[in-house]
């Protein structure tokens, strides 16, 4: 499965056993993308988890 980076457009090659919700990193520009749907293949850009501090 291929599939574009949404930031850079570089073109990422998912594996077969990808799943919805993984999270991989584009080997291009290096940023975090979460599998939106694998058919066909999307990504999204990966929310950020914040830092929690118990509040």
């Amino acid at each position: 499965m291929e599939t574009t980076c949404p930031e850079c457009e570089a073109t990422i090659s998912l594996n077969a056993d990808t799943v919805e919700g993984e999270i991989v990193t584009c080997p291009d520009c290096g940023v975090e993308l979460e599998v939106v749907s694998v058919n066909p293949p999307e990504l999204a850009l990966a929310p950020e988890v914040g830092e929690d501090w118990g509040e």
